[in-house]
């Protein structure tokens, strides 16, 4: 990967991650005590910094371990996605971002909504658009298109040059992108945004708020 293709990949993932979060906390109103579990996530995303300054309680949930966490109001836990290990409404808000296309076929993802949207009354889950031209993990023009053998086959011209082959084909297995009626049909009560970039859909988020509803 180009130098110049590297700083505007980058340039452009900051401004919408830094969009993404004004966003959900313009939604989602939270103070020192609601209860946040982040499916997949990491305590970068919930920084002070980020939160506005409110210290509330999260829990990280992820299928491996990423060592233990430097701040007490985190708790990370080892878990499956698709199976949570967590009573209804566990929690007050359940986030998740670009997670449910890694974990496997759409049954799997049924299984994801079914539990995300159990454990907690209000959802935030950000996936990449399958309609967007170039597949966000890859960086490659149209290749989710192509059926696996090919994506495999064409994986070494791809221009993600900080991965390493076998990440690579590792990802092609895994990711199963979703398009927006699969979006409605995982999450028939919660409203899906779309997020555009030069007016096309580049990912979707469903939410799940107190102050929004299906449209």
């Amino acid at each position: 990967m180009s130098l110049t293709y590297r700083l505007l990949y980058d340039a452009i993932f900051i401004h919408f991650r830094r969009r993404r979060m004004d966003r959900f906390f313009a939604l989602f109103s939270v103070s020192p005590h609601t209860r946040l579990l982040d499916i997949g996530g990491h305590e970068p995303t919930w920084t002070t910094e980020v939160t506005n300054g409110i210290p509330f309680p999260v829990t990280l949930i992820n299928t491996f371990d990423y060592g233990a966490v430097g701040n007490p109001r985190f708790q990370s836990v080892l878990g499956d996605a698709t199976n949570l290990p967590f009573a209804d409404h566990s929690f007050d808000i359940a986030f998740s971002n670009s997670v449910i296309e890694h974990v496997g076929t759409w049954e799997d993802q049924q299984k994801f909504a079914q539990e995300i949207r159990r454990v907690a009354p209000k959802l935030w889950v950000q996936t990449p658009a399958r309609s967007f031209p170039i597949e966000a993990h890859l960086l490659a023009p149209c290749i989710q298109y192509l059926p696996k053998r090919l994506q495999h086959r064409i994986a070494r011209f791809t221009p993600r040059g900080l991965l390493q082959p076998e990440e690579v084909h590792q990802i092609i297995d895994e990711v199963r992108l979703l398009t927006y009626k699969e979006m409605r049909q995982l999450f028939p009560d919660c409203i899906i945004l779309r997020e555009r970039l030069l007016g096309l859909t580049k990912s979707y988020i469903a939410i799940r708020a107190a102050d929004t509803s299906p449209s």
